[in-house]
């Protein structure tokens, strides 16, 4: 018989190893991450953010944080999520494919110095990567998040934060505690009068 303690105990224990290791393989690019974020948003642009079922919604959460507030109160910031419109991206699915849905709306939305946020748990979202190399044609910033390294999100961003996993639940934890550390960051780069 299953014994669930054990199997909470080693999902907890995962997740913290895990975490640990993205901390000293990322540390420097989570820094670069929150300077790129924050460089855009004071000159005048914005953020998109993008991906796929549980990335769609990390997505939708990052762009809440930053319009909203995180932790900080500060004046909103402009973010958009690509995720949240069922109206646009079932008439792109309909009409051009689902590959394009995120390229069309960086195509329609996305200027020179607007920062482009692809997050894909596989690495290999052949929407998330359309959605990147309509923002590199546009002159957009690209970062890309994604599990395990070597994946084909890496050669379409101009800066890639890996979680070295296959483990789809893992990677996207992490996903989370970084989005929310890049929003804190951002939030001390522009408010809190910090050289992060």
């Amino acid at each position: 018989m299953m014994n669930l303690d054990q199997e909470i105990t080693r999902r907890f224990q995962d997740c913290a190893v895990l975490v640990n290791q993205n901390l000293a393989e990322n540390l420097p690019k989570i820094r670069q991450a929150a300077g790129q974020i924050a460089g855009a948003v004071k000159n005048g642009n914005k953020i998109l953010f993008f991906g796929n079922g549980g990335s769609a919604a990390e997505a939708q959460h990052f762009a809440a944080e930053f319009v909203n507030r995180m932790v900080m109160e500060r004046k909103p910031l402009p973010a958009i999520a690509l995720t949240a419109d069922s109206s646009i991206i079932t008439s792109i699915g309909n009409d051009r494919g689902f590959d394009e849905i995120f390229s069309i709306q960086i195509r329609a939305l996305g200027k020179k110095g607007d920062l482009a946020f692809g997050i894909s748990t596989s690495g290999n979202s052949a929407n998330v990567i359309r959605g990147l190399e309509t923002a590199r044609e546009l002159g957009l910033y690209r970062i890309g998040m994604a599990g395990i390294p070597g994946k084909k999100i890496g050669s379409v961003s101009d800066l890639c934060l890996w979680v070295n996993s296959k483990d789809t639940p893992r990677v996207q934890e992490v996903h989370l505690l970084i989005g929310h550390i890049l929003c804190e960051l951002v939030d001390l780069i522009l408010f809190g009068d910090k050289d992060v």
